[in-house]
């Protein structure tokens, strides 16, 4: 499996995990704290985490796919992008579990 499979997934997992942080944090303020402005705040970040949550699950399944991961597996990573940090415990265990599978884009090519 490419290294380029596994650095996107982990790339939209943190950025997922930190919208849905931040997420949470904006619907606390909003309702429990009735702040000023929270709920323009999570309007945008609701919007930005959901659209981006669908990225995420694009390459969390072609990560699982080409991992050939079952599909207990496969489900518990595609969720863990709606749990709040668990994007980020799950990323930490897949990326230590892939580490060994992953090659270089070019195995033949000479660094300079």
């Amino acid at each position: 499996m490419k290294r380029s499979v596994l650095t996107r997934y982990r790339a939209l997992a943190y950025i997922t995990g930190v919208l849905l942080v931040l997420l949470t944090l904006g619907m606390i303020g909003k309702y429990a704290l009735g702040l000023d402005g929270a709920a323009d705040f999570t309007k945008v970040v609701s919007i930005a985490h959901g659209w981006l949550y669908v990225v995420y699950l694009v390459f969390a399944f072609d990560l699982g796919s080409k991992a050939k991961w079952p599909v207990g597996k496969q489900l518990w990573v595609l969720i863990a992008g709606t749990i709040p940090t668990a994007a980020f415990f799950v990323e930490r265990k897949i990326s230590a579990e892939l580490a060994d599978k992953v090659t270089d884009p070019a195995p033949g090519a000479v660094k300079a």
